[in-house]
């Protein structure tokens, strides 16, 4: 076979740093935008972003020649420099260091549009730390609680 063909499809979640409150409507009205332009530039294809004040979630199609981990390192790292270049009233804004990376299968991706677009409506009954920690125990994703907050 001459070719590879592809199907990667994965949901990332991430908080800003300590879960504050930095993402106002206004700048998610920028920033989505911006970072599917920043994963548009390395082939990656933003299937739906969306989040709160203090967390983002990303469906995306990786191409087979970037990892997860660098996607998202990219993603996170360009945006956090716009961010600071853009809007100098929060140049204590951060990223949280790490991330969720769940795959979702074809029969899912609908499904999960749905949630990343919901997600105002989904938060008020419940939490980012529930959420993050029901994604985990769905993917049986082992996790130390003492450290998944850091």
């Amino acid at each position: 076979m001459g070719h590879s063909y592809i199907s990667c499809k994965i949901h990332y979640v991430f908080s800003t740093k300590e879960r504050m409150k930095m993402i106002s409507p206004d700048l998610q009205e920028r920033l989505w935008p911006y970072m599917a332009g920043i994963a548009k530039k390395r082939n990656i294809t933003v299937i739906a972003i969306g989040g709160t004040e203090d967390h983002v979630h990303m469906l995306v199609a990786l191409p087979s020649t970037i990892t997860i981990a660098k996607a998202i390192k990219e993603i996170k790292g360009i945006s956090s420099k716009w961010i600071h270049e853009s809007y100098p009233d929060l140049d204590h804004f951060a990223w949280q260091s790490g991330y969720g990376a769940f795959s979702v299968s074809v029969s899912q991706v609908n499904k999960t549009i749905a949630y990343i677009k919901n997600q105002k409506k989904h938060h008020r009954v419940k939490t980012f730390k529930e959420e993050l920690v029901a994604f985990l125990d769905a993917h049986g994703i082992e996790y130390d609680d003492r450290y998944i907050w850091k």
